[in-house]
């Protein structure tokens, strides 16, 4: 499988445990573009709340990095397990991780020690991939940990959990022993019967939804989801600002009209040369009539069209910070934030002429210019949200 022929949609959800600020789960991942490689890292601390979280971050991190400069396992492990520190109580430097290492061709590694087992899903069926078991010295004694290696196909899923995940339910009438590797891994086959092009994210809600209804809302033990999703690429067309020369603005929307994905335009005057060229009418809406942020308007064939500076702003913003997107103060920003996340190539077409407008030494600070506000906007998408990112200026 080539590369081009797939993207890799990585998300996660958790749960702390009932009455906890601090969840002693912790999923990282890592997108290295130079090499077109996926390093995924799901980590569960010794316990719950802050030391359990201190140990699962110090192992996702070690592991990501080590990971990240092909480390062999072996030592990538014993490095980790001798790198801990000894809880008090127990004697023991105790800390289950599972990696995953996914490369440009689709061959797939995954190192497992002490979480539940990970569920490759192909064709609606759970795949079994045999283990390569390796004994690892450790500074207490020596522990066993599960290699596993196979090659990836498009529409294949990945779903790591940890083991508040499959004890959810436990002592209950109906599951003594909680909810079960099995169990869990047929109801994610029951949701892709029903939906079988639910995302990554959507997909480790659910999981994790079901895992606190067993529990009675109160889940007993920290709870993970992390779902690896190959499929096929959705693009996403942003542009903002217009051409720095006016002779380009055909270019301009020959390229928005020629795009084939979602597109959107932020900005009046963006809109506005959008619409002559095109011969596209806009027409504004009211409904949207929020504190924050200026409503959308309306445009065939643009998915959403938004003010500019204020919108995109906020935008940042609503990323860096993960903020609630049914907060409605945020309008049109929500509409662009979840158009990212439902995308996986972002292309950002950036017009470079001056607004002087912002340029104004009275206007707030926050107004930076608009360029600096997109390359910040597609930082976070790289960084952040493992978004495929490329910015045109024109």
């Amino acid at each position: 499988m080539k590369i081009d022929d797939y993207y890799i949609e990585v998300a996660s959800h958790q749960e702390n445990k009932y009455g906890n600020q601090v969840c002693g789960d912790v999923f990282l991942s890592k997108k290295i573009k130079e090499e077109s490689k996926t390093i995924t890292v799901l980590s569960d601390g010794l316990g719950s709340g802050i030391k359990a979280n201190v140990l699962a971050t110090m192992t996702a991190s070690m592991a990501l990095n080590y990971s990240a400069i092909n480390e062999p396992i072996e030592r990538t492990a014993k490095t980790i397990m001798n790198t801990l520190p000894l809880d008090a109580k127990r004697k023991i430097n105790y800390s289950t991780f599972t990696i995953l290492n996914i490369d440009s061709d689709g061959e797939s590694k995954i190192v497992e020690y002490d979480n539940p087992p990970f569920y490759l899903i192909r064709n609606g069926k759970i795949v079994k991939i045999p283990a390569c078991k390796i004994e690892i010295e450790s500074n207490s004694k020596n522990k066993i940990v599960h290699e596993y290696h196979f090659f990836a196909q498009k529409e294949d899923r990945i779903v790591i959990v940890s083991d508040g995940v499959t004890q959810a339910g436990i002592g209950s009438v109906g599951m003594p022993f909680g909810w079960g590797d099995d169990a869990v891994g047929k109801y994610i086959l029951a949701i892709l019967i029903n939906e079988p092009n639910i995302s990554a994210r959507a997909l480790s809600k659910k999981v994790i939804n079901k895992a606190q209804m067993l529990d009675a809302l109160k889940i007993k033990d920290d709870a993970s989801c992390a779902v690896i999703y190959f499929r096929a690429p959705r693009q996403l067309l942003i542009c903002s600002g217009p051409p720095y020369h006016i002779e380009s603005d055909e270019q301009f929307c020959k390229t928005i009209a020629q795009f084939n994905g979602k597109k959107i335009i932020c900005g009046g005057t963006t809109a506005q040369i959008v619409s002559r060229e095109l011969k596209i009418p806009i027409e504004t809406t009211l409904f949207q009539m929020v504190s924050e942020i200026p409503p959308s308007s309306l445009m065939n064939g643009i998915d959403l069209v938004t003010e500019g500076i204020l919108t995109i702003g906020k935008v940042v913003e609503i990323l860096e910070h993960e903020l609630d997107l049914n907060d409605e103060c945020y309008g049109p920003a929500s509409d662009i934030v979840r158009l990212f996340l439902e995308n996986d190539f972002i292309h950002f077409l950036i017009g470079t002429k001056v607004n002087n407008a912002h340029q104004d030494p009275t206007l707030p600070v926050e107004l930076e210019i608009r360029r600096s506000v997109l390359k910040k906007m597609a930082a976070l998408l790289e960084n952040k949200y493992l978004k495929q990112v490329d910015i045109k200026y024109i």
